[in-house]
């Protein structure tokens, strides 16, 4: 049970480690491109990436934190003007061939040295250090110094006993599984009541997973507790946009978009405007997403390279595209899973204590595999992801 529940805690970090919302952010922005309008954007990196470029070149040339995060947006709001006039005209692989390519020259012209002027703005391969642009967003932290752990009471508080965490763990599982019923609408619940009822189910989730894997972390350092509030504080504000938006009449101008753009223009749309608005929200989404990804870490052009995109596209293919809770439940089995899956690899297959037939990089080589395998089996089974409602929305693949 110790090797278990090592497991667990080491899924727990990973759960609410603000890397973890940064994704979440820029997968809320990709659902506005493909789940709500059907743009097939594989470049979301390059918002992200230009988002963290401009926050922290800012900071770095002592200019203001709101100024800087004003930069990143600007920059990026930049970025889809410039890639949208040409672009979106184009459908389906089409789009998606421009945009991973200018992802591509955003990347590259990142990482190139040959401009002294612009290698000692961005660091060319090796970045920008966090340590140059992280201090006046962590100044700001009211949570003081030293360390908290969250559940403080827990199940240790009541006994060691494994009957507690199975019993407790059987109860996590049937929450998940009633708040997945009801957000597929299978449970009878509409409009405020299902919101309602979603937003009690998840606070009770949580708080019983907090109390089965305690996560103990520093107040204001990296990978802190005011990193980790901040980032799913910006992840709840961006689902009520989202949700005001998408309800909206502009909400339904999107869904009618990505059915049928020859039927909009009949009924006398701006198609093409519409789809620039969509382009530009996500893209800032994306923005956001870029700048909390960086602040625990470092600005690294190969870091904020496709496979992020591929992540993000991942996660919200899991969640479900065009719907609201997707982007965020996506993210968390996406990283969650993987995570769980080199712990156990490491635990029952990199060990002498069981079998030792894999090595660390092997074991995470092999999540990747399980991780793609799943996602087939997903597409190829439930289309639509796991909260996608298959009478909207149906990928083909």
């Amino acid at each position: 049970m110790d090797d278990i529940q090592g497991i667990l805690q080491a899924m727990m970090r990973v759960a609410v480690d603000p890397t973890t919302a940064a994704v979440a952010i820029a997968v809320i922005g990709l659902n506005i491109h493909f789940g709500y309008t059907g743009l097939l954007n594989i470049g979301q990196s390059a918002f992200m990436l230009l988002g963290a470029y401009g926050f922290a070149i800012s900071i770095t040339q002592g200019w203001p934190l709101l100024i800087a995060i004003l930069v990143g947006l600007l920059i990026a709001f930049v970025f889809a003007l410039v890639l949208g006039v040409p672009t979106l005209k184009l459908r389906g692989d089409y789009l998606a061939i421009v945009t991973i390519s200018a992802a591509e020259i955003v990347r590259y012209v990142g990482r190139s040295v040959g401009y002294e002027r612009l290698f000692n703005l961005t660091g060319g391969a090796q970045g920008i250090p966090g340590s140059d642009y992280r201090d006046p967003f962590t100044n700001l932290s009211f949570f003081g110094n030293g360390n908290t752990t969250l559940l403080p009471f827990n199940y240790l508080d009541v006994t060691e006993s494994p009957i507690l965490r199975i019993a407790g763990w059987a109860i996590v599982v049937g929450l998940i599984w009633t708040a997945v019923r009801i957000g597929r609408g299978k449970m009878g619940m509409d409009g405020i009541a299902r919101s309602v009822v979603l937003s009690v189910l998840g606070l009770v989730t949580v708080l019983l997973v907090f109390f089965l894997t305690p996560v103990n972390q520093r107040n204001t350092g990296v990978n802190g507790w005011w990193f980790t509030v901040v980032a799913w504080l910006i992840v709840a504000i961006g689902l009520l946009l989202v949700l005001g938006l998408t309800r909206s009449p502009w909400g339904r101008a999107l869904k009618g978009v990505r059915e049928d753009e020859d039927a909009m223009r009949s009924l006398g749309k701006n198609v093409f405007a519409i789809k620039m608005q969509a382009l530009v929200i996500g893209g800032l989404f994306g923005a956001i997403g870029g700048m909390m990804y960086v602040l625990p870490g470092s600005v690294q052009p190969d870091a904020l390279g496709r496979n992020i995109t591929f992540f993000c596209y991942t996660a919200l293919l899991l969640g479900g595209a065009a719907t609201i809770w997707g982007p965020v439940l996506g993210s968390l089995i996406f990283f969650v899973g993987r995570i769980g899956i080199i712990a156990i690899a490491n635990t029952y297959l990199s060990s002498d204590k069981y079998l030792n037939i894999m090595n660390g990089q092997q074991t995470a080589q092999f999540a990747f595999i399980v991780v793609g395998v799943s996602l087939m089996l997903l597409v190829i089974f439930r289309p639509q992801g796991i909260l996608g409602d298959k009478r909207e929305l149906r990928f083909n693949v």
